[in-house]
């Protein structure tokens, strides 16, 4: 495909199964390659000095800030302006590339090949590379990373050699720890670092496939019917003693819906829709969703107070208007806070160590239990990977095991019956 790049040129070219290319008509060799994954990236292809010289393609940088179509096309003509004059632009980066430092591939990364992630991921992703990855590997060569350096690497976080405990703002603290969980996280991080280096052609391979982690075992704490009912006895109790209504509610609304916190504690009455009995969530941890709702926290948002002027279901912190005389307040932003009053909740219903996303691990184990299948389970949680629901497939074979004691118990009982038949009328034996 050969046209003149522009904007909107650019914006109409579609990924395919393989790699996409569409080349300028004003500047030979310039020209954008779209990938399977919808990336695209300015290039420039050009044949070096010398008869029998190969074809060769150097990447300019993806589309979008700072790379603009003009941008992008200035670059290029300095680039095949450089070739004229006998040099070799990919000569070069292959150079560079060969001293990139672990270091400086992880903002590499961070600026390049973190285009899918969510805002709380690369916070996440960024926490363990400046925390773990470069204090540890920062100054080593990519190129020279071997998979004993990662197993070592893998070792020294889980022995705490990155612990630490610092000041981060004016009343924030980040107490690093180590330990075998976060190093088997980080080490996959730096699977997916090394595996977009493998991509931009710094390696040819990469050096964490192979290298045995910890096993990640995530937390699974669900509460038992008695507990759940001693939760709603500590919930009843402190709403009638005088602890906060909307901090109440939410807790309901996280037990009844298997909702993640952030999902519940950011709901706007936008995203309620009472006639078709679900929540239109616009973002989450997995994009945008739809929970389906039953009756008990549909009635539970119905009999929620709208505040004037706020959005949100689960109204926050208390101001006093700024346009108006009086003393008139009212509630602006969302509800925070609520681990803190968890705590007193959960130990006044005897559930020490645990922790409000428990909640959504015990809605999920009420319906593995019930026999509903793990894809309905999963759908109800918004999991996009049904690993991520398997965990609770240890608990939906409880029917099964159910069901087998039902039947077993029966033939037992018909087998009982048949011995003592056979007490007073002696079977025929063959």
């Amino acid at each position: 495909m050969r046209t003149k790049l522009t904007k909107r040129t650019v914006d109409l070219v579609t990924a395919g199964t393989a790699d996409v290319f569409a080349w300028d008509a004003d500047v030979p060799g310039f020209g954008l390659k779209v990938t399977p994954k919808s990336r695209k990236v300015y290039i420039v292809q050009y044949r070096g000095s010398g008869r029998g010289a190969p074809t060769r393609r150097y990447t300019i940088g993806k589309h979008g800030a700072p790379w603009t179509v003009d941008q992008a096309r200035k670059a290029a003509k300095a680039i095949l302006g450089n070739v004229a004059n006998g040099g070799d632009p990919q000569s070069v980066k292959t150079e560079e590339r060969a001293a990139l430092t672990v270091s400086q591939l992880c903002d590499h990364y961070l600026d390049e090949g973190c285009g899918t992630k969510k805002a709380s991921t690369l916070a996440t992703d960024r926490g363990r590379i400046e925390r773990h990855i470069k204090p540890l590997l920062g100054r080593k060569r990519v190129k020279d990373l071997t998979s004993n350096d990662v197993r070592r690497f893998l070792d020294d976080v889980a022995k705490g050699k990155t612990a630490k405990d610092e000041k981060t703002r004016k009343h924030g603290r980040a107490r690093v720890t180590g330990g075998k969980g976060t190093a088997t996280r980080t080490v996959g991080l730096l699977g997916g670092i090394l595996a977009f280096a493998v991509a931009e052609g710094v390696r040819a391979d990469n050096p964490v496939r192979g290298v045995k982690r910890f096993p990640d075992r995530k937390s699974e704490r669900f509460l038992s019917s008695e507990e759940l009912a001693r939760l709603g006895e500590a919930l009843t109790t402190a709403e009638a003693e005088g602890e906060n209504k909307v901090v109440i509610a939410a807790v309901r609304a996280l037990i009844l819906t298997g909702c993640r916190k952030s999902e519940i504690l950011s709901l706007k009455w936008e995203h309620v829709d009472f006639q078709r009995g679900s929540l239109n969530l616009p973002d989450s941890k997995t994009g945008q969703k739809i929970v389906p709702l039953g009756a008990p926290p549909l009635e539970l948002l119905s009999v929620q107070q709208r505040i004037e002027g706020c959005p949100y279901v689960f109204p926050g912190k208390v101001r006093k208007h700024k346009d108006s005389d009086t003393a008139k307040e009212f509630k602006t932003g969302h509800l925070i806070g609520l681990p803190h009053v968890w705590k007193r909740l959960s130990h006044r219903a005897g559930l020490g160590g645990v922790r409000l996303h428990d909640l959504r691990h015990s809605f999920a184990s009420v319906g593995a239990s019930a026999g509903m299948g793990l894809p309905i389970v999963g759908k109800l949680l918004g999991h996009r990977d049904p690993k991520t629901t398997a965990r609770y497939a240890h608990i939906a074979d409880d029917p099964a095991r159910a069901a087998a004691d039902r039947i077993s118990t029966a033939i037992q009982r018909s087998m009982d019956d048949l011995d003592r038949i056979a007490d007073v009328v002696p079977l025929r034996r063959s």
